[in-house]
């Protein structure tokens, strides 16, 4: 017998909040609308119901994965490119596949920002309009 344990609610609403900060914080700030659109049909970042068990241990292995891959983008983008980091992004991407959710880019798709970057994707600054 073996005891599993099951993902709190809590960690489950994180792991969408993160999913989330790639779609308005990250990808925005490398790629356009269309192609933002573009990746949630193609399922990007989604769960494939199949391989996602939804135990403790995958909840972890999920948050830290997306966490280590939101520090990997946000260090490139100030700093140089290495190997060392490629190999660091593409075993996170590893993690998350086999735990089912489809990451299909490259650590080159986050090398460069968009010069000017307004998206219908991005929070608003401030919850008034004016």
């Amino acid at each position: 017998m073996k005891t599993v344990y099951v993902a709190t609610e809590e960690q489950k609403q994180y792991i969408h909040s993160l999913i989330e900060q790639f779609y308005t914080c990250i990808f925005p700030k490398y790629f356009t609308d269309d192609e933002i659109e573009t990746f949630q049909s193609l399922g990007i970042l989604r769960f494939e119901s199949s391989a996602y068990d939804g135990t403790l241990k995958e909840a972890f292995t999920i948050i830290s994965a997306l966490q280590s891959l939101q520090a990997i983008i946000e260090f490139i983008s100030f700093h140089r490119h290495s190997a060392y980091y490629e190999q660091l992004f593409q075993r996170n991407i590893e993690q998350l596949e086999q735990h089912g959710i489809s990451f299909p880019l490259t650590l080159e798709h986050f090398l460069h920002q968009k010069d000017e970057y307004i998206s219908m994707y991005m929070k608003p600054v401030h919850t008034w309009v004016m």
